[in-house]
């Protein structure tokens, strides 16, 4: 009897976060962030912040099959919530969880700490440093295959920190897809290159396209 009732026999989730993100996201989200404790507990997280989970433990701990999981994850990742990669011999998946973003969709202003979503415990959100979050960034930009000075022109201006150096351009918006972003972006471009004079020298085209940027955007 006590088993069944003990906090390891449920399955707990925060309802806010269910509402915006899905339950089974939600439920794969918190499976990942006990799991995320218990490594930081035994020091074996990654320094980069990496631990890794399997889709059995995963379905054994949550009953989400690997469908499920899936399904959950890219939820995650279009939310820029969780971030994966394979590493080791044999190779495993990894999981990296951004906690600044989780406490976004939570509208949580003390941003200092991140309260767990299963646990009473508080876990800094300094283990995901400004320069983390630029890499990652420039990461999915540089993925999404659009031409290298379009990308770079596009990370210049989004990635621009704000007066306390703590928050980029793009995470002060509302929402941000990047991959809309930047579609938007490359079309603003072919359209600045038509108007532009090619008399134009290189520094007066990358200041007009800037300065309209800003305008569009």
């Amino acid at each position: 009897m006590i088993q069944l009732l003990s906090s390891s026999a449920f399955i707990i989730c925060n309802k806010k976060l269910a509402k915006k993100l899905g339950l089974k996201a939600t439920i794969l989200l918190s499976d990942l962030i006990s799991k995320q404790e218990y490594f930081m507990n035994h020091d074996l997280i990654d320094p980069q912040g990496y631990f890794f989970n399997t889709q059995e433990n995963i379905e054994k701990d949550t009953t989400l099959t690997p469908y499920q999981q899936r399904n959950a994850l890219r939820t995650l990742k279009k939310e820029m919530i969780i971030e994966t990669k394979k590493m080791g011999i044999p190779a495993k998946l990894h999981y990296r969880i951004n906690e600044e973003q989780v406490v976004k969709l939570l509208d949580n202003r003390n941003e200092s700490n991140f309260d767990h979503i299963n646990k009473n415990k508080k876990i800094t959100t300094n283990l995901i440093t400004i320069q983390d979050r630029l890499e990652r960034f420039c990461k999915i930009v540089f993925s999404l295959n659009y031409n290298n000075s379009t990308c770079k022109d596009f990370i210049s201006y989004w990635t621009e920190k704000n007066k306390s150096g703590k928050k980029m351009k793009f995470e002060m918006e509302k929402t941000f897809d990047i991959n809309r972003r930047m579609k938007r972006w490359e079309s603003n471009e072919k359209k600045w290159e038509q108007k532009n004079p090619k008399t134009f020298s290189k520094i007066d085209a990358q200041l007009s396209q800037y300065e309209q940027a800003k305008k569009m955007l």
